[in-house]
């Protein structure tokens, strides 16, 4: 009887934890900003690495940005990038620098190839 009793115990707390989890996870979905690029939230992966000269294509699937996009948008998505990237933040130094040249590729300081 007692056994019975610890087993409907134990299921009842795992339920209660498995609601939980389930509660929290809704609740950070709605914390992820709508403002990251989707790239960022893995959903539209790139996959490929990096071509030996940048191109104007290449710079813009960088930043996820139209590569007719405005200067002042390509400074907005370098920006939000470097955020993420930065290496004084734990990102990488190679990532850093293929977003600074897909700014300076996009914004047109480097003709691209």
């Amino acid at each position: 009887m007692a056994s019975a009793v610890l087993v409907g115990l134990g299921l009842a707390t795992g339920a209660m934890a498995l609601r939980a989890g389930m509660q929290a996870a809704r609740h950070l979905e709605k914390l992820v900003p709508k403002q990251l690029p989707k790239s960022l939230l893995m959903k539209n992966y790139y996959k490929g690495g990096f071509e030996k000269n940048m191109s104007k294509r290449e710079a813009s699937l960088v930043l996820g940005i139209s590569p007719a996009s405005p200067n002042n948008r390509v400074r907005d998505a370098h920006r939000r990038m470097m955020i993420v990237n930065h290496p004084d933040k734990g990102g990488s130094p190679y990532l850093a620098s293929k977003i600074n040249e897909a700014k300076d590729v996009l914004e047109g300081k480097v003709k691209p190839r």
